[in-house]
């Protein structure tokens, strides 16, 4: 090659060089914005991809309440079946007691009239102390076993109280005012009762006094002796001096027939 075929040779190429320069410094900013378009495009793909984990993450925590809430749920509604099948069988006992309480109903009443008839002629034979009140009682009993709106326990328990009263009556002395028709006229009078074995009185100005005779039925008026005896009697029955001994007298029992 000859000197001036290099020369343009040469020259070629630095031309070709600063073309290829130019071209180069064109390119940068494109090269730039597409490095940056690439780089953005990776940040949205990973926020995307952060994104799709965090919300798998919040599922799967979601899932796991979820989960422990239908255990928790089972063994509610294990316990609930149990209490029901239990209630179930509480129900079965309770319908079966109802009809025994029914069957127990229908023996009790009858017994129970039995009872207050029998304490209605026991207050008319026995010695004639708080007479009216205890004929009340026992008409009050009769006029509460004909009431539908008592149960019949309740009945029951005031029939078992009365009789109850009544026992109480013969362990006890007591001292109360009353009227007694004396000789044709009514007077007031203070009674003595000490249990049952005796039933005394005597008039308020204290010149009147006698006893119930049991045996005769009837009253009947007492010796003078027996006067400062029923009234100290009166004075322990209402607490006012000390017990102590009382000599009166009383109707001998009768032989058992």
């Amino acid at each position: 090659m000859t000197r001036k075929n290099i020369v343009v040779s040469l020259a070629l190429t630095s031309c070709l060089i600063c073309i290829s320069g130019l071209v180069m410094a064109q390119d940068v900013p494109g090269a730039i914005r597409a490095t940056q378009a690439a780089d953005d495009a990776e940040r949205r793909a990973q926020g995307n991809i952060d994104k799709v984990v965090d919300e798998t993450r919040l599922l799967e925590r979601q899932y796991t309440a979820v989960m422990k809430e239908i255990d928790g749920l089972e063994v509610y509604n294990g316990l609930l079946q149990k209490q029901i099948e239990g209630q179930s069988q509480e129900l079965t006992d309770i319908s079966n007691s109802i009809d025994q309480v029914s069957v127990i109903e229908r023996q009790v009443t009858p017994m129970m009239l039995r009872m207050v008839e029998s304490l209605e002629q026991f207050v008319e034979l026995d010695v004639p102390f708080l007479l009216e009140e205890r004929r009340q009682r026992a008409s009050f009993l009769r006029g509460l076993l004909e009431r539908s709106d008592v149960t019949v326990a309740e009945k029951f328990r005031r029939v078992l109280e009365a009789y109850e009263i009544e026992n109480d009556y013969g362990r006890t002395i007591e001292a109360y005012k009353g009227n007694l028709d004396l000789e044709g006229a009514a007077r007031e009078v203070d009674f003595l009762r000490i249990g049952r074995t005796a039933l005394l009185y005597q008039s308020v100005d204290g010149e009147v006094f006698g006893m119930w005779n049991q045996e005769q039925r009837g009253w009947e008026g007492l010796p003078a002796e027996y006067r400062n005896q029923i009234r100290n009697g009166l004075k322990i029955a209402r607490k006012q001096v000390a017990p102590n001994l009382l000599l009166v007298p009383i109707t001998a029992p009768e032989a058992a027939k």
